[in-house]
């Protein structure tokens, strides 16, 4: 679309339902809403690309809370606040009082005298990562109540337990322009199969957020992955739901090839067994974090009996005509480049790769779009104002 074409557009949308809200997980969003942040997105691209300054804070920090590493949400994250003029702050629990027995609640209100937005990480144990970030949204409701601050900082889900909305977003985007559109995704077919891996036990928020919201566009969804990879049931049930409700539907295989025949994408990432994960989850709660390591173990043994679970060059022939988009959210595990056996062959890996940098490529703007949606009750409108304004980012 032509940035006109993008700004005229806008007026398809009657409100803002994000407008001073948290972003914390696709399904609690009504489908306008998500459009909503992925036109966002498009325009700031747009406006960057044209050297106009899409800055609309003068001052103010964007905290962020990574409790697990982090390359591409990290930076996507930093990239998006300076986007839109904020200073990024990474909380180090290791540098702050935290160790020393400092509260969520403590901690929640003391780095946001001056904050907009906190950005949070918490991804690796079930029934912990989502409910820490409730715990921070309570405290920030408390200080705000009480006269402690001035501003309520939005927060913005970078990678729970139960979703990895950024990614899952971006992901869409990806869909959409390869398709040429929201409205061609419906009938489109999804695999979001399970795949080997020798690195670690990956968190089930990735899957859970593919198969929650593609659905809810129409495609026709297939998740297949090995017995004992299954999915959080709750998350099962709302992608299901959500799916029919949109005219698209999902179903379950436990066989990778059927998985992928005929299909029109695959997204071949590995994750843990349910089962380990509650047994993280458990150790965590008790505080036998020494016993982590041998969990890991266990759940990389339980990975190799499954080591089948690739997807190469002779699974994509079997996906419609043979050539079906491969998409990741990254880093891979790619046989014999960062690993001897993995997720992906090296040859279909390396045909795609260019394709899953794009894909990554919309995260910061997906960022920079939930922010501004939590900040203006007319992004619209915001984004006329920026566009109408011409100020360069880069001056000429």
């Amino acid at each position: 679309m032509e940035l006109q074409e993008l700004l005229q557009g806008f007026d398809d949308f009657n409100s803002n339902n994000l407008f001073k809200t948290d972003f914390l997980l696709t399904w609690e969003k009504s489908k306008q809403d998500l459009e909503l942040v992925v036109r966002v997105a498009e325009t700031l691209k747009m406006l960057r690309q044209k050297n106009i300054s899409p800055k609309l804070f003068d001052s103010g920090l964007a905290v962020s809370i990574f409790r697990d590493n982090s390359t591409r949400t990290r930076y996507s994250y930093a990239s998006a606040a300076n986007l839109l003029g904020l200073t990024v702050e990474d909380l180090d629990e290791n540098k702050s009082q935290i160790s020393h027995g400092e509260t969520v609640r403590e901690t929640a209100n003391m780095i946001s005298f001056m904050t907009d937005f906190i950005g949070i990480r918490d991804d690796m144990y079930p029934g912990l990562g989502h409910s820490y970030m409730k715990e921070v949204a309570s405290a920030l409701d408390e200080g705000i109540d009480q006269g402690v601050l001035e501003k309520r900082p939005n927060i913005i889900n970078l990678q729970c337990d139960l979703d990895h909305p950024t990614q899952s977003v971006a992901d869409l985007i990806h869909l959409k322009n390869y398709f040429g559109g929201l409205d061609q995704l419906k009938g489109k077919k999804i695999c979001m199969s399970w795949a080997y891996s020798p690195s670690y036990g990956k968190p089930m928020s990735v899957p859970q957020g593919i198969i929650a919201l593609m659905g809810r566009f129409g495609m026709d969804v297939t998740l297949a992955h090995p017995p004992g990879y299954e999915l959080l049931p709750e998350i099962m049930t709302i992608a299901k739901q959500k799916a029919e409700e949109a005219g698209g539907s999902l179903k379950l295989t436990q066989n990778m090839e059927e998985g992928i025949d005929g299909m029109d994408v695959v997204y071949a990432k590995s994750w843990a067994p349910l089962q380990i994960m509650k047994e993280r989850t458990q150790l965590v709660r008790n505080h036998q974090f020494d016993a982590l390591d041998a969990l890991e173990k266990k759940c990389l043994a339980q990975n190799a009996q499954f080591m089948d679970w690739e997807f190469d060059q002779n699974k994509l022939s079997h996906t419609k005509k043979g050539a079906a988009l491969y998409m990741h959210c990254l880093p891979a595990d790619i046989s014999g480049v960062n690993c001897k056996h993995g997720e992906v062959s090296e040859s279909v890996f390396e045909k795609y790769r260019l394709k899953t940098y794009k894909e990554a490529a919309w995260k910061p703007y997906v960022i920079a779009a939930m922010m501004l949606c939590s900040e203006f009750v007319n992004p619209g409108g915001v984004l006329q104002a920026l566009y109408s304004s011409q100020k360069p980012r880069i001056l000429t």
